[in-house]
């Protein structure tokens, strides 16, 4: 059974102990280096990383905008600026939001394009669905819903033995609703119970000076390890159904207009619930493997966590109003992909819900049941307050923000075309192995900067007629780049549920590079070996 440990006795030579869950839940967000805690080697590092990246951005900008390259000048400035950004994001000179900001200003002052135009993607349903699922996390968080949730997780029968049935079991979970809830969404509402499960395992490793006393809870490779299962878990789960990402209704819209064969719910689930389970047991490998978490055995947690149960007692009223607005958002995120489910995505339920039932405009009205709800009517209190709402997590919100401006931007002037019909023509593409791979690994490839929606519509448009052009049926290869096209883990920017497990401050943009980059190439493979294999199964196509 497990027993807390005496806490020390004060003494002026020992460590200050870490307040973990201070640490873990009190709205952590991007960290300078000033702001962490590093050994000798890893400060070392970042300041070599931090250094360099500060002076190599603005010359591999200005270096690249005075190459003589056979391009309009605005797709050159906008080229040299972007290759600028991501040295910027990298290297984190300075707070990974401010990279992209910078890189917005120097479009407008180089006029790649006015700042009306620039800054209208600010106003995208992305953004409010970053607010308001960040609202309802916030109010997850102040009322302890999220330990709650944590300790329900730790409690189901062998989970709570092992830390990596843990980061496994929140992976089946996020692929599960991230089918058919927007992985935005099913991130943001997981993630307040993943910290909550991190607060749990801080504190052991903490109690059995497995760590420091004054260790930093937000340098764990379980707590990395944890948080990326979640991003990039949402991303595989999207891919099971049609509706599960908006990528995956672009690509199948392009291609049944380019190819006039209709791809149904049921066959497009047919196709891709082979690719999801072998992604799925190939991201659990990777993400242990370069994240080994530095516990795994976690003996008497379950009675912990049963005590810890029984102390928090019943929930209040505060936490029943929490879970009211969050089941109305998630019933509401739902109505259309299960009106899909029985009338299909041609039936008018299903139209007439995914019309007015937008992502964002869901998320906010979700999070303002919370400021109408009351904890105490006599003396008007609701459930959350304004001065907790402002405490989410804007540095993520305006980073997502930059990363959908470059991926309009990379449509509007061209570039995009420019780079795919380019590629194409250099490496010779003409068959369809050939042809598939390459659209897989552009759309990977376009995907790490820009939104997976700009590079399903940017890529698969560039896919069809490069297939006709050699007389290849596009219906394989284009597929494969809209799957793809979910794709990109290697920055916080690629995906917004990138961009919000990293603003935890729990993910080292290092780890975050690293293990997405592996994850990509093997991804890239499972995509180029089995997205064929499954359409003949399924006999559609040419």
């Amino acid at each position: 059974m497990y027993t807390q440990q005496p806490a020390p006795t004060e003494d002026s030579g020992a460590p200050q102990r870490t307040d973990v869950r201070a640490a873990l839940l009190g709205g952590t967000t991007f960290r300078s280096l000033s702001e962490q805690t590093l050994s000798p080697r890893e400060e070392k590092f970042e300041r070599v990383r931090q250094t360099t990246g500060l002076f190599l951005a603005p010359v591999v900008a200005v270096v690249f905008a005075l190459l003589p390259l056979n391009l309009d000048l605005q797709q050159h400035m906008l080229a040299a600026i972007l290759l600028g950004v991501i040295v910027l994001w990298i290297c984190e000179p300075v707070p990974i939001p401010i990279g992209g900001l910078i890189g917005v200003a120097a479009i407008v002052i180089l006029g790649v394009a006015p700042a009306s135009a620039v800054l209208a993607p600010f106003g995208s349903t992305t953004i409010f669905t970053f607010i308001g699922a960040f609202i309802l996390a916030q109010a997850m968080l102040k009322h302890g819903i999220a330990q709650r949730l944590a300790f329900a997780v730790l409690s189901a029968p062998g989970v709570g033995k092992s830390t990596y049935r843990v980061v496994i079991a929140f992976g089946v979970i996020t692929c599960l609703l991230s089918a058919f809830v927007s992985n935005t969404a099913t991130v943001a509402m997981l993630m307040p119970t993943a910290l909550g499960v991190l607060v749990v395992i801080a504190k052991l490793m903490q109690d059995r000076g497995i760590v420091k006393a004054d260790f930093d809870p937000l340098r764990m490779r379980v707590g990395a390890a944890l948080l990326l299962m979640l991003a990039y878990g949402a991303s595989v789960g999207g891919l099971l159904t049609p509706v599960g990402s908006p990528p995956n209704l672009i690509g199948r819209g392009l291609i049944e207009e380019a190819t006039g064969v209709r791809i149904s719910f049921a066959q497009w689930m047919a196709i891709a619930a082979p690719v999801c389970l072998a992604m799925f047991v190939v991201l659990s490998l990777v993400m242990l493997l370069l994240n080994k978490p530095e516990i795994r055995r976690l003996e008497g947690v379950e009675d912990y966590v049963r005590e810890q149960r029984e102390a928090q007692g019943k929930m209040t009223r505060a936490e029943v109003n929490t879970l009211i607005a969050f089941g109305v958002t998630v019933t509401l995120w739902l109505a259309p992909a299960v009106a899909s489910l029985i009338g299909g995505t041609e039936s008018e339920a299903y139209i007439f819900l995914d019309d007015r039932l937008d992502e964002g405009i869901v998320a906010v009205l979700g999070a303002s049941l919370l400021f109408i709800l009351p904890v105490n009517w006599k003396q008007r209190q609701a459930t959350l307050t304004w001065s907790d709402a402002a405490k989410i997590d804007w540095g993520t919100i305006l980073l997502f923000g930059t990363g959908i401006i470059f991926g309009a931007l990379l449509a509007s002037t061209g570039l995009a075309e420019t780079i795919g019909k380019g590629a194409s023509e250099n490496l010779n593409i003409t068959n369809i192995v050939a042809i598939t791979a390459f659209s897989a690994i552009l759309a990977i490839l376009i995907s790490e900067t820009t939104s997976n929606t700009a590079s399903a519509a940017v890529i698969v448009p560039i896919v069809i007629p490069l297939c006709q052009a050699i007389g290849v049926d596009p219906f394989v290869p284009a597929l494969a780049a809209t799957f793809a096209a979910s794709f990109g883990f290697m920055l916080p920017v690629s995906t917004p549920q990138n961009a919000i497990v990293y603003g935890t401050g729990a993910v080292p943009i290092t780890r975050m590079i690293r293990t997405g980059l592996f994850f990509d190439i093997l991804g890239a493979v499972l995509i180029i070996a089995l997205v064929p294999v499954m359409i003949a199964v399924v006999g559609i196509g040419g």
